[in-house]
């Protein structure tokens, strides 16, 4: 589902600061040789995630769903001189395609690339993020929310995409598929957190956005 207009969209492209080389050279690998390469973030969001994230200077990011490692080296743009971003990944196959993008880069010493089940490594990591950015399975987004709210700074920003799931959260069947559970219940969860103020923002396929107060 496109809830922009696609001139619009692409108005707003063109208007938007470039992305690097490096990422359009990423970006069109991803989409000749990987499969499902619209689950990358690509030029617009992942403008959006560098601004977020070069405003906030995190010293420590925690991303959970790597993929390709766009959104990854967006991120990595805001850290800090001494900053870290761990990302976490449970498709082994994808590990070389990453790391031969980041080792491309001034941030391939401060980019930790996590292999499994993020449920299981988040946990052993003992961090303190500053920013979190979740765009993984779906139907654990409630289970990665419970994880990583408590392990946030104050001030602290979380970021989680796919938040409108192609306007199937508006499905109001009771049978719907596990992923689309799994949305409306992390969608649900953040809204009634106190630890927490939210903005959904319709941004593609929708980024909630929230700061731990």
């Amino acid at each position: 589902m496109d809830f922009i207009n696609d001139d619009i969209m692409a108005y707003a492209i063109k208007y938007t600061q470039e992305e690097s080389q490096l990422l359009k050279k990423l970006n069109k690998e991803t989409h000749q040789k990987i499969l499902q390469p619209r689950m990358i973030s690509g030029h617009f969001q992942g403008r959006f995630l560098s601004f977020i994230a070069q405003m906030l200077k995190p010293q420590t990011i925690l991303e959970i769903g790597t993929y390709t490692g766009y959104a990854t080296l967006c991120l990595a743009e805001g850290l800090n001189k001494e900053g870290q971003i761990h990302t976490i990944e449970i498709n082994e196959e994808l590990m070389d395609f990453q790391k031969k993008y980041f080792d491309q880069t001034q941030f391939k010493n401060q980019i930790f690339a996590h292999l499994g089940e993020a449920k299981n490594i988040i946990p052993q990591l003992n961090l303190k993020p500053d920013l979190v950015f979740i765009d993984a399975d779906k139907s654990n987004y409630p289970n990665y929310f419970e994880l990583v709210v408590p392990l946030i700074k104050k001030g602290g920003i979380l970021i989680a995409d796919n938040v409108l799931w192609s306007g199937k959260v508006l499905d109001k069947n009771e049978k719907s598929d596990s992923e689309t559970h799994g949305i409306i219940q992390f969608n649900e969860l953040v809204k009634k957190d106190p630890r927490l103020e939210t903005l959904l923002l319709p941004i593609r396929d929708g980024l909630m956005i929230c700061k731990k107060i």
